[in-house]
């Protein structure tokens, strides 16, 4: 069955864990991000051809919906202290660009002063929606990642926080908008809403027979849906969440102290203005070309590294095709792409592997 009890018990177990009202699963990560543009347009929130920005350190699908759903898209730069958007540069983007919605990615557990671009966001009505598929579990100012906007997409991909195989999720606590995930989620159509739910939408629309009832498409939509087994897997991980999350918040603490203190070779990344760091990958910024190159020499057939996510996302052969914005005022994802390498922080980490990670990276 492609979506049922198990997956119903899932999106009640995730939303309770997150904090929010509502959780729509779905099939990927990817699809949440396309789900959440495609809901807003479809509420008419946001409008064909309005400006949406984005952090240009980032996953390709956070901008992909943008194009393929006919909006504008404008990258905002990033702190390279903190690896994320701040209010500094959101402001510094906003006075070349007003935007009409802001989709800030949360990236690698980390954030810079995500509650001021929340301050921002409200006070020029621009719709925040955070990507919170790397950061799942970390916690600034007492709120989780992932609770500053008006929704926040999530990934349960095989190589993150916590896994369904494939599988994602969007977490709100608009109801209307929960409501138009659900339809967008399954072609458009209403099979998946509770009983008073789909009474409002065939009153609203007129839907009179029962026999064409299931078969009404009241807007646009796609088959996201998850599987009972995805479910049945996210709800016995969600079991171990939190001493999964510990671990990795362990073995981080143990490397990075050690790491970015190298400042003759890294640049120094800020994280003490976080309570709890919740990451799946411990990211390095080199200060030159050339110490990466040496160290992905250096860490063959020894440590799986790679770029960080995918490094500037407007050095990406798509973005330059369908996006022409002068390359100015990226500069410090330009320097994580040129200079930047992560590798994994598995929470089965050993000591002895925590150890060898250290001398790798700090002995010349």
């Amino acid at each position: 069955m492609s979506f049922g009890e198990e997956c119903e018990r899932f999106e009640q177990n995730f939303a309770e864990y997150q904090g929010r009202k509502f959780c729509v699963f779905l099939n990927s990560g990817s699809s949440a991000n396309l789900a959440i543009i495609q809901a807003l347009l479809n509420l008419n929130r946001i409008k064909r051809k309005d400006v949406v920005g984005f952090s240009a350190l980032t996953w390709s699908t956070n901008v992909m919906p943008l194009v393929q759903l006919g909006l504008n898209s404008y990258p905002v730069d990033i702190e390279l202290n903190t690896l994320n958007v701040s209010s500094r540069t959101l402001e510094d983007a906003l006075s070349r660009q007003p935007f009409r919605g802001f989709f800030l990615t949360n990236l690698l557990g980390f954030c810079d002063d995500i509650d001021k671009i929340e301050k921002i966001c409200k006070e020029k009505n621009i719709i925040l929606i955070e990507d919170n598929c790397e950061s799942l579990g970390t916690v600034y100012k007492g709120r989780k990642l992932g609770n500053f906007g008006l929704a926040s997409t999530f990934s349960f991909y095989v190589g993150h926080h916590m896994s369904t195989i494939e599988g994602g999720a969007v977490c709100t606590d608009d109801e209307e908008l929960a409501v138009m995930l659900k339809l967008v989620r399954a072609h458009g159509w209403d099979r998946n809403l509770n009983d008073f739910q789909k009474e409002q939408l065939r009153k609203k629309f007129d839907t009179c027979s029962d026999f064409y009832a299931s078969y009404i498409f009241y807007d646009l939509g796609y088959n996201f849906r998850p599987t009972e087994i995805n479910g049945f897997i996210g709800n016995y991980q969600l079991k171990y969440i939190d001493e999964i999350l510990k671990k990795r918040n362990s073995n981080f603490m143990k490397l990075a102290p050690i790491l970015y203190q190298k400042a003759e070779r890294y640049y120094p990344i800020k994280f003490d203005h976080i309570d709890f760091i919740s990451n799946f990958a411990v990211p390095l910024i080199c200060k030159t070309a050339s110490i990466r190159e040496g160290l992905i020499e250096k860490c063959k057939n020894k440590i799986e590294i790679r770029p960080v996510v995918i490094g500037s996302l407007t050095q990406q052969p798509f973005f330059r095709k369908y996006i022409h914005f002068s390359q100015d005022h990226i500069q410090n994802a330009d320097i994580v792409h040129k200079q930047g390498l992560y590798f994994g922080n598995n929470p089965e980490l050993t000591e002895k592997e925590i150890k060898q990670i250290i001398h790798v990276f700090t002995k010349k």
